[in-house]
């Protein structure tokens, strides 16, 4: 989706390790799998030599679900709410990032399995809500020796241990593990099984995100995935299920000067007294005097899973209420209303609880949401996840 467009700007920065280490010829000692360094941006000459998202094109699957090594910028994110038999919710976030830092035209010969082109970033996230806690995790890696990569046949994504693997038709493996602060053992083991087949946005996948050429990516969804498996949170395992949602997109694209930031929602919802699934995309990207973007899109997808774009005219989104970080001072959207008359769509979206913000190399809203209203002409409710970026002033300015 549009938002992850962006976030690159912090992978070139903080999670493209080092141009010394990841393109000098000839390197043949294990440079640091991470560093917390600066590279520099790339060229616009060196840019010119990526495969650009201009028009529509074929998506195949399973080979679509792998990597897209032509194009500068690539990301699979999964976002999940899970429930305990006994209730008690959880929300997850697990994303990888992949960014080449040169086309391969220009990449020196090397010869050492450390060296690469490619640089990975993964961000983990577990929404506690029964005590009101967001854990919130990130990784650094190269895409050699093994330590992060990605896949077609069969479909594995990863950073060192923290993976999403393919493990039969259209069923995944996705876990993750770290330490918080406090020295719990956060740990997330998942197995994925996909309800829909992918979900085109856009125009056939093609998702323009401004005028000019290039602005674009191509995207998909995975809006339905059944979730089952286990969440730990210290010495304690919870049986979950639930539902997760995976967007993939691969684009080389700048930002327009003018755009600032971004509002996600992703929906997953059941309707009417036959709890008749259906789910719903919406994006918004902010420019800087405050308007939103004409680019600004989403789609609707139907309890038959047919699927209907809706444009920047067709819906509206209207924040109820705020929450302001302690830690960054940014002041966040807490809570919305999203109204499209077209598809009879009224739906109040209220965080699990307010401070789901990720303070990592940039810091960002995302996280889990309940949702309930009217979709269709029919009572509506179920979860989502929302992501936020711009507010901390951390995001924004060219990619």
């Amino acid at each position: 989706m549009t938002r992850r467009f962006y976030f690159l700007l912090a992978l070139v920065l903080c999670a493209s390790l080092t141009l010394f280490f990841l393109l000098r010829p000839g390197a043949t000692d294990p440079a640091p799998a991470a560093a917390a360094v600066s590279a520099p941006a790339l060229d616009p000459a060196l840019a010119q030599g990526f495969a650009r998202a201009t028009g529509p094109m074929e998506l195949v699957f399973p080979t679509d679900h792998g990597p897209h090594p032509d194009f500068q910028t690539e990301w699979w994110y999964y976002t999940g709410n899970l429930l305990t038999d006994e209730g008690r919710h959880f929300g997850y976030q697990l994303t990888f990032f992949r960014r080449a830092l040169l086309p391969e035209a220009f990449a020196p010969e090397r010869t050492s399995e450390w060296a690469t082109a490619q640089a990975y970033m993964a961000h983990f996230a577990l929404s506690d809500t029964a005590s009101q806690t967001q854990h919130a995790f990130e990784r650094l890696g190269r895409g050699a020796a093994g330590l992060a990569g990605a896949q077609a046949a069969p479909y594995h994504v990863w950073l060192d241990d923290w993976e999403v693997i393919e493990t039969g038709p259209a069923s995944y493996r996705l876990r993750a593990q770290a330490e918080s602060k406090a020295g719990q053992a956060i740990a997330i083991d998942l197995e994925l099984k996909d309800l829909r087949g992918p979900v085109l946005q856009g125009e056939q996948g093609y998702s323009q995100k401004g005028a000019e050429p290039g602005q674009a990516s191509y995207y998909y969804s995975l809006t339905r995935l059944e979730s089952n498996g286990t969440v730990q949170v210290g010495e304690f395992a919870y049986p979950v299920s639930g539902l997760s949602w995976m967007d993939h997109e691969f684009s080389t694209s700048v930002l327009s000067a003018n755009q600032v930031g971004w509002d996600w929602f992703s929906i997953q919802l059941s309707l009417g007294a036959e709890q008749e699934p259906a789910e719903l995309m919406l994006f918004q990207i902010r420019q800087a005097d405050g308007s939103i973007d004409p680019f600004s899109s989403g789609t609707l997808v139907y309890p038959d899973g047919n699927t209907r774009a809706l444009k920047r005219e067709d819906f509206t989104i209207t924040v109820t209420d705020s929450w302001t970080s302690p830690d960054t001072a940014a002041e966040y959207p807490a809570g919305w209303q999203l109204n499209a008359p077209e598809i009879g769509l009224e739906l109040k979206l209220t965080p699990a609880f307010a401070d789901q913000e990720l303070n990592l190399s940039y810091a960002y809203w995302e996280g889990a949401v309940q949702v309930e209203g009217t979709l269709l002409g029919e009572a509506a409710s179920g979860r989502g996840y929302v992501e936020l970026t711009g507010y901390s002033g951390s995001m924004g300015g060219e990619f």
